[in-house]
């Protein structure tokens, strides 16, 4: 199986046709909590962005993979971030829209990202932010090997109040070396 093509769904990197798609997933404030958004994008400034998705993670040092289902219709995203060449580190994050939920295909997906991580960007490990009343999230990436290593309190504010930010990390096996 190639890496970035599975059986329910493909990643792909950012294209124009995605405009329409990415306006309305960043401009969701139900999600603002997780990307620590606070004000709207205009398709402008994310026409510019998915111009310059085209820069190596080497060099932009993150990179935005988009999910879609067999019919190649964007169900969500998966992020990488934080991308330490040096450590051989880097950060994970996934949105699967509302509609496409509880379906295996964030699973698939984050499957897919860590065969891909491993593999061609020689990483050591991943991690992944994660807030404590998460639960789909946290369900994932335990469900996936992640191990819950720490716990950053009160990290995330807001309009209720702190959150508690939950450090997960997935190191590469030794026998895979």
């Amino acid at each position: 199986m190639a890496t970035l093509h599975g059986k329910n769904i493909n990643l792909r990197a950012l294209e124009p046709k995605d405009l329409d798609f990415l306006f309305s997933a960043e401009n969701n404030e139900t999600f603002w909590e997780i990307s620590s958004t606070q004000t709207p994008y205009s398709r402008y400034i994310l026409q510019k962005y998915i111009e310059n998705s085209h820069q190596d993670i080497y060099e932009a040092k993150q990179y935005r993979f988009v999910i879609c289902n067999t019919q190649n219709i964007p169900v969500g995203m998966i992020d990488l971030f934080e991308f330490n060449p040096q450590h051989k580190r880097v950060g994970v994050g996934i949105l699967i829209l509302p509609g496409y939920q509880g379906k295996g295909l964030g699973s698939e997906a984050l499957e897919m990202v860590i065969d891909y991580v491993f593999t061609y960007l020689n990483v050591h490990q991943i991690f992944a932010n994660i807030t404590a009343d998460n639960k789909k999230s946290i369900e994932l990436f335990e469900k996936l090997n992640f191990k819950k290593v720490g716990i950053k309190k009160d990290w995330i504010y807001t309009d209720a109040g702190y959150k508690d930010e939950i450090l997960y990390q997935i190191i590469k096996p030794q026998n895979e070396f």
